[in-house]
């Protein structure tokens, strides 16, 4: 079994995809028209798929945080400087970790209000 795909709500579908392409590099493809609302679809990686829909009165959850709901990504460390910098000019809002790990990782707030994880795409996962 392998995640297929995760769907996030947005009031604003356009500029929440362009932020993802943009940051992250997502690549907006084809997706079914039988919506009936604003929607478009990334690709993450071959066979995952990140589904953005319109939600008129969409609002974060107070519980997106770090020790809460997130969503971790892979990211090939030597390219983490970049990343901040794009997730910032483009709106994102850097989160300090509250837990070391004994790999690289950052938190950013996407302008939805969404937590996310960059994680090192080559670290060791960790043990008890």
């Amino acid at each position: 079994m392998s995640f297929a795909h995760l769907t996030l709500a947005t009031r604003d579908v356009e500029k929440t995809s362009a932020f993802f392409e943009k940051t992250l590099g997502w690549r907006p493809i084809l997706r079914p028209g039988n919506i009936g609302r604003d929607a478009a679809w990334l690709t993450i990686s071959p066979g995952q798929e990140l589904h953005l829909l319109r939600v008129d009165d969409f609002e974060p959850s107070p519980f997106e945080r770090e020790f809460g709901r997130h969503l971790a990504v892979e990211y090939p460390v030597e390219d983490f400087p970049a990343l901040r910098d794009r997730l910032i000019e483009s709106g994102g809002e850097l989160i300090d970790p509250i837990r070391e790990t004994p790999f690289a990782r950052f938190f950013f707030r996407d302008p939805n209000g969404y937590v996310f994880e960059v994680v090192d795409a080559d670290r060791q996962v960790e043990t008890s």
